[in-house]
């Protein structure tokens, strides 16, 4: 599988302001999460375009992705924000307003690994039909969009939820 990195590509189209519900308060999304997400969303855009069964293979991950991506832009992305300050010593006085969102992604974390699932799942199917219609660059979406969901449950949610135990921790001092 050949592997290329979003990142340089994403700089240049996708404008890396946090609005809607990619915003919190104290806690906005780090920006390289939003342009990430933001390029995935753009890429699914046009899938969702295609004719036959490739568009209706898109759709299905569409339907799957897109709630589960305002999820996590509540309550599993915005935590991330704290962890420079935090890596730093810092002790900003904001970071009590973190542990609301810190719980609700503990308590909801089965649900959100069961979505990766379907997600995974519907990726798959997306893949075959990409792969039927001679379309490498939906191939190669499917394959980040599902190594996109590997990184958030090895190193995103649990960043996150560390973040949470450490303000927790700081708290008691």
């Amino acid at each position: 599988m050949k592997m290329r990195l979003l990142a340089p590509a994403l700089l240049s189209i996708v404008p890396l302001q946090v609005t809607g519900a990619e915003t919190s308060a104290h806690f906005p999304i780090p920006e390289a999460l939003v342009a990430e997400h933001k390029a995935l969303h753009v890429t699914l855009g046009r899938a969702v375009k295609e004719p036959g069964a490739l568009g209706a293979a898109a759709r299905g991950v569409e339907q799957v992705l897109h709630p589960h991506f305002q999820r996590e832009e509540e309550i599993a992305l915005p935590p991330l924000a704290l962890l420079p300050r935090l890596a730093r010593g810092e002790t900003p006085p904001e970071m009590r307003e973190v542990l609301r969102m810190t719980d609700q992604l503990e308590a909801e974390l089965p649900k959100m690994l069961e979505e990766h699932k379907k997600v995974v799942a519907a990726l798959s199917a997306f893949r075959r039909e990409a792969v039927a219609a001679g379309r490498e660059e939906y191939v190669e979406f499917a394959d980040e969009l599902t190594l996109h969901a590997r990184n958030e449950e090895q190193v995103l949610y649990p960043a996150a939820l560390l973040v949470g135990r450490f303000v927790k921790l700081q708290l008691k001092q």
